[in-house]
């Protein structure tokens, strides 16, 4: 039987509600799009609820789900909750993951022709957490989007074992995943991404593939 700690839920889904108002503001989380997760154990982690205004998050639109995805709580998970737990499973050191959908990175994993987005040479990619120099190239794949989300996970984490698990995945023409140990440091890590995508999305205009 799966339990998990009533106190470390209602703060995880206070910080999650306070990270949606943020993300909203920033136009990366427009509508009831996105969906942000923390781990509570090792067998199951808070979750926003599918179809939550992501502005609007109050605790009661946070449910706690299984590696199955499977709820534990009132509340219905998100359709992508398996691409959540697919990470949580693969790496007992990530403790938080959001999914976002600003429009830098959905336009430009609409438009760029690779399976693979490889960035270098930018100071901010020391942000990400093991990153020290700007000399390194940090690899983003893309994925189709595609409305079988267990078979999506399976993809990504086919990817994972083939070429590491990096910081950072994007699917065409919805969005991006990213992770870290806790909330803060995945914030981070998204933030970073944002504008390393925008910088990518700037060069376009300048130099178009």
């Amino acid at each position: 039987m799966t339990v998990f700690n009533p106190q470390d839920f209602a703060r995880a889904a206070q910080a999650l509600g306070d990270t949606g108002r943020i993300l909203y503001q920033r136009g990366w989380s427009p509508a009831t799009s996105s969906n942000y997760s923390v781990r509570l154990n090792d067998q199951c982690c808070a979750l926003t609820s599918s179809g939550k205004h992501k502005g609007e998050l109050t605790p009661a639109d946070i449910l706690v789900v299984d590696w199955q995805g499977q709820p534990l709580t009132n509340g219905k998970p998100s359709a992508e909750t398996l691409l959540h737990t697919q990470l949580y499973q693969r790496d007992a050191g990530i403790g938080a993951v959001l999914h976002t959908h600003s429009p830098v990175a959905v336009v430009l994993s609409q438009i760029w022709p690779q399976e693979q987005l490889s960035i270098s040479g930018w100071e901010l990619q020391k942000a990400f957490a093991g990153e020290t120099t700007h000399e390194a190239t940090l690899n983003f794949p893309l994925f189709a989007n595609d409305q079988d989300i267990a078979r999506l996970a399976a993809q990504v984490e086919a990817t994972m074992q083939q070429q590491g698990q990096g910081h950072a995945y994007l699917i065409r023409g919805h969005g991006v995943y990213t992770w870290g140990k806790d909330l803060t440091e995945c914030f981070r890590h998204l933030e970073a991404l944002e504008n390393l995508l925008g910088y990518q999305l700037e060069l376009l205009k300048l130099r178009p593939l």
